[in-house]
């Protein structure tokens, strides 16, 4: 076995050391809560979607109610929060209406916050949150703040935590104590390293581009100004996962070229790998609901090292937030003494 292989399929299994049990909102089929179980923590999970709850219960053993959540929903107590409030409102493809768009899963979010008084949360979302739509996100970081809390925040490309894939996210901590984030790696996952035994082969559900999917793409690739065909090349990280471009047949679709020039479409365990979920992960429902949990998953390797980082996060005394922020501040400018 490929040694990238080896490691998340060693790596990436629950293991329930810590006391310290995590509130898992908008869980997806559990990326996120994977690599927190990886690192010791004990989930429970809460994601509407039917298949993708049943792939988080089935994977690590923890429940996940499969519940539409609502501001006042009754949460059973956690020590910390973590989730991915959906991001429609704040991508592309949804048009960036922020707060007026019904889809928005902060205010929830932020109530579990207030709530439970975790002593740590964190939430991921779209880099869109930091740009066109950042009003709402200082209006997100104000919030939190009135409830106590110091706020780190931070673009993470997955490629640089053993992720073979380049997928920017933003990444937002909340404590009383101090907090950093995981060093990059130095070397970074290739395609071939996570899928080079499949990725030239031709597994029994392989979907091929035909001669009109084939001018289709040809076009799109025009359009679009590419000067390198979007298939998967093994010497390199995988553009981006996203729903869009696994479930769908479209232009930028991910797909790999076989050496008689044929293309075919990811299959789901290709596009696992390439999110860092290990070859043990089984996902529920048909191969559209299937594709839709990996293109919204948080790659787990890269939620394993965020969650050594709020381990150390989490083992510190808790202080007040103000003092501490003042504490920074000073000691920031000690340092430009020098």
């Amino acid at each position: 076995m490929m040694p990238y292989l080896e490691e998340i399929n060693e790596l990436l299994v629950p293991c329930h050391t810590e006391q310290a049990v995590v509130l898992d909102l908008f869980a997806g089929c559990g990326g996120l809560a994977l690599g927190f179980e990886a690192a010791g923590f004990k989930t429970i999970g809460f994601e509407m979607d039917g298949p993708a709850a049943e792939s988080y219960r089935h994977n690590l053993g923890s429940e996940c109610y499969a519940v539409k959540l609502e501001v006042g929903f009754d949460f059973p107590q956690a020590d910390i929060v973590i989730g991915g409030p959906p991001c429609q409102p704040f991508s592309v493809g949804g048009h960036q209406r922020g707060m007026e768009d019904a889809r928005d899963g902060f205010p929830i979010f932020i109530d579990a916050v207030k709530r439970l008084q975790p002593k740590v949360f964190m939430f991921e979302n779209v880099r869109g949150l930091l740009y066109s739509n950042k009003w709402y996100f200082e209006l997100i970081l104000e919030e939190f703040q009135k409830l106590g809390y110091l706020v780190d925040y931070k673009l993470l490309n997955a490629v640089n935590h053993g992720v073979p894939q380049n997928r920017e996210r933003l990444f937002v901590v909340g404590h009383r104590s101090s907090f950093s984030f995981p060093a990059k790696e130095k070397h970074r996952i290739t395609v071939g390293e996570a899928i080079g035994d499949l990725m030239h082969t031709v597994p029994p559900e392989s979907k091929f581009l035909n001669a009109t999917m084939d001018a289709y793409v040809a076009k799109y690739e025009k359009a679009s100004h590419c000067i390198n065909p979007r298939d998967l090349y093994p010497d390199r990280p995988a553009r981006t996962l996203t729903c869009r471009n696994l479930a769908g047949a479209t232009g930028d679709m991910h797909r790999v070229r076989l050496p008689d020039g044929r293309r075919r479409r990811v299959i789901v365990r290709e596009a696992a790998r390439l999110q860092s979920f290990p070859d043990h992960f089984e996902f529920k429902g048909n191969e559209t609901n299937q594709f839709n949990q990996i293109g919204n998953a948080v790659p787990p390797m890269l939620a394993y090292h965020l969650a050594q980082s709020i381990k150390a996060c989490y083992a510190l005394p808790e202080g007040d937030a103000k003092a501490i922020k003042r504490s920074k501040v000073k000691a920031n400018r000690e340092l430009t003494l020098f």
